[in-house]
């Protein structure tokens, strides 16, 4: 544990237009906590959403926001079987979701609960592995989460449905991919053309170029005599998505990281994903406990996006909010601290 009770960090305060560097309290991990000494830090739209006019009615400003980090655990709770100090990790902070500064990534230090977290290998840098835990969360909650498309972590046997992840070169759908394809189940893809290979190395079956006029057409031709089990529409036009689902043998749900417009078609169920719904429900230790150190430390699931590492130290943070903004495709944008 550090000897220090204070650290630096990138606070948010209502309505500011930037983030503000200054000190904050480094908390003691209770029970199942863990407290990561953060050394990669990667940004989310929610992130700069936050900046621009969304609100939390819940949420007390200012407050440290900021879902993923990896570093090294520098103190456990009395409760943690999982984790030792010194272990290399990733976590999924979920300070915007609990009201608490202390489990926001914009800072040196942060709490994190150790269902929500994993161990990483030497072989993975920090860089990399803070590329994963909300776009992982995400992902996991629309596919298997009970209120999104359900779906079984082991395909059924025999033929396997297809899985239909839009916007498959975003940091959800990347994670969808891989995740519905290690489960079993054959996985559909939209994305721009520069992005296919990329996509069908992480397990898409098909990748279908998203710019192209007859992209409805093509999709549902070739669901011809497949079943689809659901769709998870990460980004992207959700009018076209829809219309494949209705179109299409099987489910007519669409799990989607954004609600629906008003008014939206009624022969699609439209779920809204909130990447934070694991920490309360089996979904979580099933990621963070029982898949993912195993698969990447056999090499079986792989950190994506790449990471754009766009500058070191907390007053990166905002220029990378900055950008994040402008938009980033088949990458993600990440600020390394050690």
């Amino acid at each position: 544990m550090t000897k220090n009770t204070t650290q630096m960090a990138a606070w948010q305060h209502a309505d500011a237009p930037t983030l503000r560097i200054a000190p904050a309290p480094i908390a003691t991990p209770e029970g199942t906590e863990i407290l990561i000494r953060n050394a990669a830090i990667a940004i989310n739209p929610l992130d700069w959403l936050l900046q621009s006019g969304t609100s939390f009615p819940w949420l007390d400003m200012p407050t440290i926001t900021g879902s993923d980090v990896a570093g090294v655990v520098a103190a456990i709770g009395p409760d943690v079987t999982r984790f030792a100090i010194g272990d290399r990790v990733l976590g999924q902070a979920v300070s915007t979701t609990v009201n608490k500064a202390t489990e926001g990534a914009f800072q040196q230090f942060t709490i994190v609960a150790e269902h929500m977290a994993s161990p990483i290998p030497d072989t993975v840098p920090f860089a990399d592995a803070a590329v994963l835990p909300l776009g992982l969360g995400t992902a996991a909650s629309g596919l298997f989460g009970e209120t999104q498309l359900a779906l079984a972590p082991q395909a059924p046997e025999g033929p396997a449905g297809v899985v239909l992840v839009w916007g498959g070169a975003s940091s959800v759908g990347c994670n969808a991919i891989q995740l519905a394809a290690t489960s079993g189940y054959e996985v559909f893809a939209t994305a721009s053309a520069r992005n296919a290979a990329m996509l069908e190395d992480l397990g898409a079956a098909k990748v279908f170029d998203y710019a192209s006029a007859t992209l409805v057409q093509d999709l549902l031709a070739t669901l011809q005599g497949r079943i689809l089990v659901g769709a998870l529409h990460a980004t992207g036009n959700i009018v076209d998505c829809a219309e494949i689902v209705a179109g299409a043998d099987g489910s007519s749900t669409i799990a989607a990281t954004l609600p629906a417009p008003d008014g939206f078609r009624d022969d699609v169920t439209v779920g809204h994903i909130f990447g934070t719904a694991l920490k309360d429900d089996a979904v979580g230790p099933l990621i963070y406990r029982d898949f993912l150190p195993d698969a990447l430390a056999q090499g079986r699931y792989k950190a994506a996006p790449k990471p754009q590492i766009v500058g070191h130290g907390l007053e990166a943070l905002q220029s990378a909010l900055d950008l994040q903004k402008a938009g980033v495709s088949g990458a993600k944008i990440v600020v390394t601290l050690d």
